[in-house]
Protein backbone atom coordinates (compact mmCIF):
# COMPACT_ATOMS: atom_id res chain seq x y z
CA UNK A 1 0.00 0.00 0.00
CA UNK A 2 2.59 2.84 0.79
CA UNK A 3 5.65 0.96 -1.14
CA UNK A 4 7.40 4.54 -0.88
CA UNK A 5 7.79 7.10 2.13
CA UNK A 6 6.52 9.79 -0.20
CA UNK A 7 3.16 7.86 -0.49
CA UNK A 8 2.91 7.56 2.94
CA UNK A 9 3.97 10.91 3.82
CA UNK A 10 1.52 12.40 1.02
CA UNK A 11 -1.88 10.46 2.87
CA UNK A 12 -0.88 11.42 6.12
CA UNK A 13 -0.36 14.79 5.13
CA UNK A 14 -3.38 15.04 3.40
CA UNK A 15 -5.15 13.51 5.94
CA UNK A 16 -4.35 16.05 8.76
CA UNK A 17 -5.53 18.95 6.37
CA UNK A 18 -8.35 17.18 6.44
CA UNK A 19 -9.03 16.83 10.18
CA UNK A 20 -8.34 20.33 10.17
CA UNK A 21 -11.14 20.76 8.11
CA UNK A 22 -13.29 18.56 10.55
CA UNK A 23 -11.96 20.43 13.87
CA UNK A 24 -12.93 24.13 12.70
CA UNK A 25 -15.98 22.91 11.44
CA UNK A 26 -16.65 21.50 15.13
CA UNK A 27 -15.60 24.70 16.53
CA UNK A 28 -18.03 26.46 14.19
CA UNK A 29 -20.43 24.23 15.22
CA UNK A 30 -20.31 25.00 19.13
CA UNK A 31 -20.01 28.20 18.79
CA UNK A 32 -22.72 28.97 16.18
CA UNK A 33 -24.81 25.79 17.07
CA UNK A 34 -23.96 24.94 20.49
CA UNK A 35 -23.09 21.54 19.52
CA UNK A 36 -19.79 20.74 21.89
CA UNK A 37 -20.07 16.82 20.63
CA UNK A 38 -19.19 18.21 17.51
CA UNK A 39 -15.81 19.35 19.30
CA UNK A 40 -14.87 16.46 20.78
CA UNK A 41 -15.58 14.21 17.54
CA UNK A 42 -13.61 16.21 15.86
CA UNK A 43 -10.85 17.06 18.04
CA UNK A 44 -10.52 13.32 18.51
CA UNK A 45 -10.37 12.22 15.36
CA UNK A 46 -7.93 15.70 14.30
CA UNK A 47 -5.53 14.39 17.38
CA UNK A 48 -4.90 10.70 16.48
CA UNK A 49 -4.24 11.73 12.73
CA UNK A 50 -1.96 14.88 14.89
CA UNK A 51 0.01 12.39 16.24
CA UNK A 52 -0.21 9.70 12.93
CA UNK A 53 1.41 12.84 11.20
CA UNK A 54 4.23 13.15 13.71
CA UNK A 55 4.97 9.43 13.83
CA UNK A 56 4.95 9.47 10.20
CA UNK A 57 7.77 12.68 9.88
CA UNK A 58 10.05 10.81 12.45
CA UNK A 59 9.82 7.24 10.72
CA UNK A 60 10.54 9.60 7.04
CA UNK A 61 13.14 11.26 8.36
CA UNK A 62 15.31 8.65 9.80
CA UNK A 63 14.47 6.48 6.67
CA UNK A 64 15.60 9.62 4.23
CA UNK A 65 17.90 10.65 6.79
CA UNK A 66 16.90 14.09 6.61
CA UNK A 67 18.59 17.07 8.76
CA UNK A 68 17.31 18.83 11.61
CA UNK A 69 15.36 21.67 9.63
CA UNK A 70 13.24 19.69 7.55
CA UNK A 71 12.15 17.51 10.53
CA UNK A 72 11.12 20.44 12.24
CA UNK A 73 9.38 21.96 9.57
CA UNK A 74 7.35 19.12 8.31
CA UNK A 75 6.81 18.46 12.21
CA UNK A 76 5.81 22.10 12.85
CA UNK A 77 3.61 22.71 9.65
CA UNK A 78 0.99 20.18 11.52
CA UNK A 79 0.49 22.83 14.34
CA UNK A 80 -0.85 24.99 11.11
CA UNK A 81 -4.27 24.43 9.90
CA UNK A 82 -3.51 22.93 6.27
CA UNK A 83 -0.07 23.86 6.12
CA UNK A 84 1.09 20.25 5.74
CA UNK A 85 0.27 20.09 2.30
CA UNK A 86 2.60 22.99 1.41
CA UNK A 87 5.44 21.43 3.30
CA UNK A 88 4.64 17.78 1.44
CA UNK A 89 4.89 20.01 -1.83
CA UNK A 90 8.20 21.34 -0.52
CA UNK A 91 9.99 18.18 0.70
CA UNK A 92 9.01 16.58 -2.72
CA UNK A 93 9.87 19.11 -4.76
CA UNK A 94 13.35 19.18 -2.83
CA UNK A 95 13.67 15.53 -3.43
CA UNK A 96 13.66 14.87 0.30
CA UNK A 97 10.88 12.50 -0.29
CA UNK A 98 12.28 10.38 -3.10
CA UNK A 99 13.69 7.01 -2.53
CA UNK A 100 12.62 3.78 -1.43
CA UNK A 101 12.49 2.34 2.15
CA UNK A 102 15.37 1.35 3.08
CA UNK A 103 15.38 -2.44 3.81
CA UNK A 104 18.64 -3.42 3.21
CA UNK A 105 22.12 -2.09 4.44
CA UNK A 106 23.92 0.10 1.99
CA UNK A 107 28.36 0.15 1.72
CA UNK A 108 27.93 3.65 2.98
CA UNK A 109 29.38 4.91 5.95
CA UNK A 110 26.53 6.95 6.84
CA UNK A 111 24.29 3.49 6.74
CA UNK A 112 25.83 2.93 10.27
CA UNK A 113 23.91 4.87 12.78
CA UNK A 114 22.48 3.20 16.23
CA UNK A 115 19.05 2.78 14.85
CA UNK A 116 19.46 1.78 11.46
CA UNK A 117 19.44 -2.09 11.70
CA UNK A 118 16.69 -1.74 13.97
CA UNK A 119 14.85 0.22 11.45
CA UNK A 120 15.63 -1.92 8.26
CA UNK A 121 14.17 -4.63 10.64
CA UNK A 122 11.03 -2.87 11.73
CA UNK A 123 10.67 -2.07 7.55
CA UNK A 124 11.08 -5.28 6.73
CA UNK A 125 8.44 -6.52 8.80
CA UNK A 126 5.91 -3.28 8.07
CA UNK A 127 2.79 -4.96 9.58
CA UNK A 128 4.59 -5.12 12.46
CA UNK A 129 6.00 -1.57 12.38
CA UNK A 130 2.16 -0.25 11.74
CA UNK A 131 0.75 -2.20 14.47
CA UNK A 132 4.03 -0.72 17.01
CA UNK A 133 3.34 2.47 15.33
CA UNK A 134 -0.60 2.61 16.04
CA UNK A 135 -0.05 1.05 20.04
CA UNK A 136 2.30 4.30 20.24
CA UNK A 137 0.53 6.78 19.16
CA UNK A 138 -2.76 5.02 20.70
CA UNK A 139 -1.57 5.35 24.18
CA UNK A 140 -0.11 8.74 23.48
CA UNK A 141 -3.50 9.67 22.66
CA UNK A 142 -4.88 8.09 25.49
CA UNK A 143 -2.70 9.81 27.55
CA UNK A 144 -2.95 13.20 26.51
CA UNK A 145 -7.02 12.40 26.84
CA UNK A 146 -6.39 11.70 30.40
CA UNK A 147 -4.65 14.96 30.84
CA UNK A 148 -7.31 16.75 29.36
CA UNK A 149 -7.67 18.77 26.46
CA UNK A 150 -5.48 21.95 24.59
CA UNK A 151 -6.91 24.76 26.62
CA UNK A 152 -8.09 22.65 29.68
CA UNK A 153 -11.91 22.40 30.42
Amino acid sequence: MFRTPASLFRVLAIAEAITWTLLITGLVLRATAGLDLAVTVGGAIHGFVFLSYGATVVLVALNNRWRARPTIVALASAVVPYATIPAELWLARTRRLAGEWRVDAAPRVDDARWYDTPLRWFLRRPWVLALLILLAVAALFVLLLLIGPPGGR
